[in-house]
């Protein structure tokens, strides 16, 4: 049998794992009868664990929240995951840099040496580019974040592409994050339409109260890669590419256009950019053939294009 802190921590480890457990689970786990499970739930509730016991049929334990944060037990994939995660989201949300090193700094020290080791090697061969996009305060983005979730109105004030002022009243939907920044996608009283809001746009936001539930007519990521290749500036030039647009999709860059189904065989793709140069390259990056089908008054600019670069390749 184990020892009384080791079968604690095993414990504790099942509990975060499945939101809930059988009894009759538990004592086949530990390998201890239900009484021992019983005084292990009530040592665990007086370190500050909130674990609920329910009896009859499909009864049993599950860690529930509650008004403080306990310890968390992690395995090396999720430590590993944890480490990581910090590390990429101190570059795409102000004012979490330093928390995010403290954070790591501590899983570091507590960290064994395989796992330490998995990680440095990560870093080590990791380069991290810095662009000068404006990122969005943390408090910011949980605000938001909570109002999504609790469907309350914002009353924000915005400032678009031009630096215009504005203030808005909207009904939040989801926050979306392109890597680089974060978005929120909301339903625009003043509007009376969806709207897409830049989040390190936003000065100010104020909830209030709560509002029934609007369905939204189509898919949430679809419609933000679509917003966002068509705020670009430029005529729009169509290619068909080889290969389904289910098949493409997983490895297409958003920002190189609105991908539409054709066939098992073909896709289309939108793609709209200010210079011809600026064309074909967001073209080539989608990594495979393709075939213009309109590219308008481009079409002369795109061949000297192409004919510079082939005369670049000997």
């Amino acid at each position: 049998m184990l020892k009384t802190s080791t079968r604690l921590l095993r414990l504790l480890s099942l509990l975060q794992q499945r939101r809930h457990w059988t009894g009759a689970e538990l004592c086949d786990r530990l390998e201890v009868e239900a009484r021992t499970v019983r005084r292990d739930v009530e040592r665990l509730r007086e370190l500050g664990y909130p674990i609920q016991a329910s009896v009859g049929v499909g009864g049993g334990y599950q860690l529930s929240a509650g008004t403080s944060l306990p310890p968390l037990l992690l395995d090396d994939d999720e430590a590993v995951a944890v480490a990581v995660a910090l590390r990429s989201a101190t570059g795409s949300v102000s004012r979490m840099e330093d928390t995010a090193l403290g954070l790591l700094g501590k899983l570091d020290q507590l960290m064994p040496a395989r796992l330490r080791r998995r990680i440095s090697a990560l870093y080590s061969v990791t380069v991290s580019l810095r662009h000068d996009a404006a990122t969005p305060d943390v408090d910011t983005l949980t605000e938001l974040a909570g109002a999504c979730r609790d469907r309350l109105l914002i009353e924000l004030e915005y400032q678009d592409r031009g630096g215009r002022p504005s203030k808005r009243t909207i009904e939040p939907l989801r926050l979306v994050s392109s890597g680089r920044r974060w978005y929120l996608l909301a339903w625009d009283r003043s509007r009376d339409d969806w709207r897409l809001f830049r989040a390190d746009r936003i000065g100010s936001a104020r909830c209030g109260a709560g509002f029934p539930p609007r369905e939204f007519p189509e898919d949430v990521a679809g419609y933000v890669q679509r917003s966002l290749s068509q705020g670009m500036q430029g005529e729009v030039v169509h290619a068909r590419l080889r290969g389904s647009a289910e098949a493409l999709a997983p490895t297409l860059p958003p920002w190189c256009g609105v991908l539409e189904h054709i066939d098992e065989h073909s896709s289309l793709l939108h793609v709209r950019a200010e210079t011809s140069e600026e064309l074909l390259a967001l073209l080539a990056l989608t990594g495979v053939e393709f075939e213009l089908v309109d590219a308008g008054e481009r079409l002369p600019q795109l061949r000297a294009v192409a004919e510079r670069l082939l005369r670049a390749l000997g």
